[in-house]
């Protein structure tokens, strides 16, 4: 597509907010699995030092 100007590209021939909307949801949720990733992984390393602590005698 070619656009005139910038308004026209952010408009997007009337699709704007749906495409603009679909981008931010998708950015959300990728930021979203993201931090789920870390907290798990934190987690997880605390689980496996505390139960290294409770291994040893």
């Amino acid at each position: 597509m070619r656009w005139e100007s910038w308004s026209e590209f952010w408009f997007m021939g009337g699709y704007g907010l749906y495409v603009w909307g679909s981008m931010g949801m998708t950015v959300l949720f990728i930021l979203l699995e993201i931090r789920q990733a870390f907290v798990a992984h934190r987690n997880a390393l605390a689980l496996a030092k505390t139960e290294q602590a409770a291994e040893k005698p």
